[in-house]
């Protein structure tokens, strides 16, 4: 009996053995996979992004994370920075950033633009007639008007300014009236015109006087707005 309960308790105990042996044991997590590499970023821009032929503008760039930067057309450049250029056509620049998190883009693009024409410069005949210009005259008179007086102060501050400038005073009358008669008035308002630009400060010797009469009208209908065209003192400078 003694040797019964022996073997019971050497059972319970190699049993209770075996049943904490058959235990599950606790697996320990593994650590979580560390974060990936931030990605690159990256900024470019020029001022001004409008230029002329032969100016130049500023390229400026910003990026972040980044290893390896270039720029296309200038190369390898700093993370950060600035610089001149001076392109010969409308330029897009293209900026590449690496790093371990990736690759970035930007772009900037730079505007070439035609300079504007030079200046025409006036021949001296167009100075001429854009300066003195016509004077005309009421019904068979010779009298100047307030508004001839006026064209011709202007005329004789540009002659005396151009003083190497010759030219003749042509006295013209409308269609009305004989050729005899015309011519004669025609001399007498091509005289006026003289006379008052010598009183301004112009010369004799630089002008002299024909007259036309109704021969050589400007206008050809028989109105008096036609009439009042045709008289006149008009200009023509000397070759």
């Amino acid at each position: 009996m003694r040797k019964t309960r022996n073997y019971l308790l050497i059972f319970g105990l190699t049993a209770g053995l075996m049943i904490v042996g058959c235990a599950k044991k606790k697996v320990t997590a593994p650590p979580p996979p560390p974060p990936p590499p931030p990605a690159p970023s990256a900024s470019l821009s020029v001022n001004p992004d409008s230029i002329q032929q032969g100016q130049s503008t500023q390229l400026s760039w910003r990026t972040e994370n980044a290893t390896d930067v270039n720029i296309e057309g200038l190369g390898a450049v700093e993370p950060n920075g600035s610089k001149s250029a001076t392109p010969t056509g409308s330029t897009t620049y293209r900026l590449t950033a690496k790093g371990p998190g990736g690759t970035q883009e930007a772009t900037a693009r730079v505007t070439i633009t035609s300079p504007p024409p030079p200046p025409v410069s006036e021949t001296e005949e167009q100075m001429f007639a854009r300066n003195v210009q016509d004077v005309f005259f009421e019904y068979d008179s010779y009298d100047l008007r307030p508004d001839a007086q006026t064209s011709l102060a202007q005329a004789a501050q540009f002659l005396q300014q151009h003083a190497n400038l010759r030219f003749t005073v042509e006295g013209h009358c409308d269609e009305r009236g004989s050729t005899e008669y015309n011519l004669g008035l025609g001399d007498r308002r091509a005289s006026a015109v003289k006379q008052y630009l010598v009183s301004l400060g112009v010369p004799a010797d630089r002008l002299s006087t024909v007259s036309f009469g109704k021969e050589k009208p400007f206008c050809m209908e028989s109105n008096e707005a036609c009439w009042q065209q045709n008289r006149r003192g008009h200009f023509v400078k000397a070759n």
